[in-house]
């Protein structure tokens, strides 16, 4: 940075963990200084972008619109810094402080959660995981730098951005124990009208690939509703006669609340799972390590398959 711009490194770090953290006693923390440095840091900052950079909503504070729209410039700049001065991929992450937010709908963080923050403890305890849902509209979290890592089905990106496909997933059916429909054989015409259906969608769509398959066959199902998230609607199906969906991938979740999985009598397409990230996090060996536990968790997947226990297909 020029002299002129009264901005330099330190600001910019001290900029980027404060637009992280949103509060002066966080940054403070993070950084090891006092709070009253912090304030007088967060002056100095204020005093270079002529811009009040973060402001009191109630008991909090909330980024200023140009602080927003800076954020993901400043995180790449400091992570390009990082990376710079870093002795090379092979750095101690044991020294290294970080904050990483990933993005997905909450079965992720449900089943890929606990071993990874278990990971981390054993090999980067200065790093910080935080999860976010996914949101019910698009927008560019990554470039924006609102989030570092997206794991799921990527079918909407940026161009820019990097993705890796891990593995082909399927969606099962998954009701209560005891349900009817999991008594004799289970036909197309039995799983759309033997009761109501529940969706997941995180834009509260009610028709999917399901309804689609159904349809060519000249078939059409009873859908009463949908919900944000996997996790959800497995508390729904527990507590009622629907029928619900849920990914091989996500079944441990149905497992753990006794629900009931079977194979769907329908030709369904594969769902490609994976993650993506922006390619400012490329040379960044931290961002390096979260890539590779994140895709030798997807690669481990939901565990091997029950044997079927009845003329319904469970699995």
């Amino acid at each position: 940075m020029t002299q002129s711009t009264g901005l330099d490194l330190n600001l910019l770090v001290a900029l980027d963990v404060l637009l992280e953290e949103q509060s002066v006693r966080g940054a403070a923390r993070r950084l090891h200084l006092s709070e009253p440095a912090m304030s007088r840091t967060l002056g100095r900052i204020r005093k270079a972008l002529g811009d009040p950079v973060l402001v009191r909503a109630g008991r909090r504070m909330v980024p200023t619109p140009h602080a927003l729209a800076v954020r993901a410039e400043v995180s790449a700049v400091v992570e390009r810094a990082r990376a710079l001065f870093a002795p090379g991929r092979d750095a101690d992450l044991r020294t290294v402080t970080r904050t990483f937010t990933i993005l997905g709908h909450d079965a992720m963080a449900a089943t890929h959660g606990p071993p990874l923050f278990a990971r981390a403890a054993r090999e980067a305890p200065g790093i910080r995981l935080r999860f976010l849902s996914e949101s019910h509209v698009d927008a560019p979290f990554l470039r924006q730098g609102t989030a570092d890592l997206e794991v799921g089905v990527i079918d909407s990106v940026a161009p820019e951005v990097h993705t890796e496909a891990v593995y082909e997933d399927r969606m099962l059916g998954v009701v209560r124990d005891g349900h009817p429909l999991l008594q004799g054989e289970l036909t197309p015409e039995r799983f759309a009208g033997s009761a109501g259906h529940l969706i997941v969608s995180r834009r509260g769509r009610q028709r999917g690939p399901v309804d689609d398959a159904l349809a060519e066959l000249g078939l059409e199902r009873r859908v009463v509703g949908s919900v944000g998230t996997y996790p959800a609607s497995l508390f729904v199906l527990r507590e009622t006669g629907l029928i619900g969906l849920i990914s091989q991938w996500g079944r441990p979740l149905a497992d753990a609340l006794k629900l009931v999985t079977f194979e769907i009598p329908l030709r369904l397409p594969a769902v490609s799972v994976g993650f993506a990230w922006h390619p400012r996090h490329d040379a960044d060996p931290a961002h390096a390590w979260l890539r590779d536990c994140v895709r030798e968790l997807m690669r481990m997947g939901p565990g091997p398959n029950p044997a079927p226990a009845s003329p319904a297909n469970r699995v």
